[in-house]
């Protein structure tokens, strides 16, 4: 069918702006105007954060308030390093959430093929009871868990920061959707060529599940990274084993707080969550845009 000249630029003038109606300079105007001035005051709380990190302790809390100090003082963030363990704190954050989110996605990942891809009498029951878990609130578990952690004899250890919250439902149901999406043709395709449940899983479902896999990365890294009750309970030591939110708290003393070096601190604590973003922020689109799609 030999199709109309005319129609890309028939299709060009049906697209509906924002604001309704065919987009014109000035409605396009309007919008870039709009999501400038949302950038703009979602992102205001942070720079106002990163100017008073700058500042001196006696200004902070100046009134009236002021986005800068007399001078922008750059050594808080040095004095930060210097104030007590904080590089501590930063690779004790690294470490639990980098092997927590790597338990997180082996057990997400495995349990979501099991209800996703394989057919098992009860699967469905099954599932909806450990989805049931998710109504659980996290602090009605802190009890039993360092009650466990204490019969276990790991309080005070990174077993006990890690495992404890590595076997949630929310990865296991994100993965299972994203799974269930992927056209069951692939994996008959792979099993006429020979290829049993663990090499489809590995080399087949695996592979195309890398977009779920990056929005489950992300949501446990940061998870992990900002967990602020469970390591403050679980941790004798937090000179040794505190991460970095319970660091936070060291730059508060009987003296006062250090609210210039907290605010600098809590600064620094946010690059890597936002620089992971960034690296897998086109992951992140397809991902959350595909885990809720429905399969067979």
């Amino acid at each position: 069918m030999k199709r109309d000249a005319r129609e890309p630029e028939r299709a060009k003038n049906t697209r509906v702006g924002l604001l309704g109606g065919e987009p014109t300079p000035f409605k396009d105007a309007i919008q870039h105007l709009a999501v400038w001035a949302s950038a703009l005051i979602f992102a205001s709380p942070l720079v106002y954060a990163f100017f008073s990190s700058l500042k001196a302790k006696e200004e902070v809390f100046s009134m009236p308030p002021t986005l800068f100090g007399a001078r922008l003082r750059w050594e808080n963030y040095i004095e930060v390093f210097t104030y007590g363990p904080f590089l501590r704190y930063i690779g004790n954050s690294f470490l639990v959430a980098i092997l927590g989110t790597l338990v997180v996605l082996v057990v997400s990942t495995t349990a979501g093929y099991a209800f996703a891809r394989l057919r098992w009498k009860g699967r469905e029951g099954a599932f909806v009871l450990f989805l049931a878990t998710m109504m659980i609130p996290a602090e009605v578990l802190v009890i039993p868990m360092f009650i466990l952690m204490q019969k276990f004899g790991w309080v005070n250890t990174y077993q006990a920061l890690i495992l404890p919250f590595a076997f949630g439902a929310f990865g296991t149901f994100l993965i299972r959707q994203f799974m269930r999406s992927i056209p069951y043709e692939i994996e008959e395709a792979a099993r006429v060529d020979g290829a049993g449940p663990v090499r489809t899983f590995l080399q087949i479902i695996l592979p195309l599940t890398k977009s779920a896999i990056a929005v489950l990365s992300v949501f446990t890294f940061m998870s992990f990274w900002n967990s602020y009750l469970w390591p403050l309970i679980v941790t004798v030591d937090y000179q040794t084993l505190g991460t970095l939110p319970v660091g936070l708290t060291s730059f508060s003393s009987q003296h006062g707080t250090r609210y210039e070096l907290q605010i600098a601190a809590s600064m620094i604590s946010m690059v890597p969550t936002t620089l992971l973003v960034i690296v897998l922020q086109k992951h992140l689109i397809k991902g959350i845009s595909m885990s809720g799609m429905g399969g067979r």
